[in-house]
């Protein structure tokens, strides 16, 4: 497969021949599998107090003809603390047990789960070759709600991994016809639940990613509009280009990224 080169005025410069990692059939399973496995790594483990709900003294016995024993009372066997006696009359409350107030939880969250999930190798690099194809596919970019130009998609120009302002990035993305997915990413929502409460109230949209071959000026350049990431491309991984588990973003491959992937042999 062929991709059309433009420069950074979005003049055709020539073809090049996409790499075989290109070709792979799209597995939405296998993406959607590599994206779990990269996010339970980040997820943060969490549980109760191992001794909440237990601190208080409930310690009655359930042996018969016993002083502060249970037996002869016509109560159940719940365990019960004595808040104050009178001789043989004691005036006690239910302690301890998950049906009683105050009292532990029947099976609470454990901070010692392990929620870290695995994936073979092979299975890996293949969802990433897979949503890597993906980026290549327009009917599914759309379907990803990215708003794309008609001539989408294309190579760039290695010209662009030297651009040193923002403003350059945005023009930039402008001029290849990003004008309104990049207006896209602006927008945020308020998210529904608790999270409101919780530092994470807005929502936003992921828009453009842009692939380069290597540390370059524009890594720090693009770093600051909304929605845009950019990454070098021996770390791409399945969330970067299927975010969410959702396969198709919209991507722009530099002509250096696309050449370093066929002579590095990366995700084979």
């Amino acid at each position: 497969m062929k991709l059309t080169i433009v420069d950074l005025e979005k003049k055709k410069t020539g073809e090049k021949e996409l790499p075989s990692q290109f070709n792979e059939e799209v597995r939405p399973d296998l993406i959607k599998r590599a994206v779990l496995t990269l996010q339970s790594s980040n997820r943060q483990k969490y549980g109760t107090d191992p001794r909440a709900g237990k601190k208080s003294s409930a310690d009655l016995s359930k042996r018969r003809r016993k002083y502060r024993g249970m037996y002869g009372h016509g109560i159940s066997r719940t365990p019960r603390k004595i808040m104050s006696r009178r001789g043989t009359q004691l005036n006690w409350e239910g302690a301890f047990a998950p049906n009683t107030v105050g009292g532990r939880q029947s099976h609470p969250p454990k901070a010692e789960k392990n929620w870290d999930k695995k994936i073979n190798k092979k299975e890996r690099r293949k969802a990433i070759r897979s949503a890597m194809a993906a980026t290549l596919v327009k009917d599914l970019v759309k379907e990803r709600g990215h708003l794309v130009p008609e001539d989408y998609p294309f190579i760039i120009d290695s010209k662009l991994e030297d651009l040193d302002k923002t403003k350059k990035v945005k023009d930039l993305l402008e001029r290849l016809g990003f004008e309104k997915e990049m207006e896209r990413g602006t927008k945020k929502k308020v998210r529904a639940g608790k999270g409101k409460l919780r530092g994470r109230k807005y929502k936003k949209k992921t828009s453009v990613l842009i692939v380069v071959s290597k540390d370059c000026k524009l890594l720090k350049a693009g770093k600051n509009i909304p929605g845009v990431d950019i990454i070098k491309v021996n770390e791409l991984n399945a969330e970067k280009l299927a975010p969410g588990a959702a396969a198709g973003r919209a991507t722009l491959w530099s002509a250096d990224s696309i050449e370093k992937i066929n002579k590095d042999k990366l995700f084979m």
